[in-house]
């Protein structure tokens, strides 16, 4: 199951919740998805 969260605060790509786990990463109260968040890691 797929269901759309939000878009990302870095690029607006659409965020989806899939099988229950969030396909990104929510960070002081801002979304972003994965590609995003893997960058900021760094």
């Amino acid at each position: 199951m797929k269901e759309f969260v939000g878009e990302c605060s870095e690029c607006g790509a659409a965020v989806y919740c899939k099988d229950g786990f969030l396909d990104g990463v929510h960070e002081d109260g801002m979304l972003f998805c994965s590609a995003c968040s893997e960058g900021r890691d760094s």
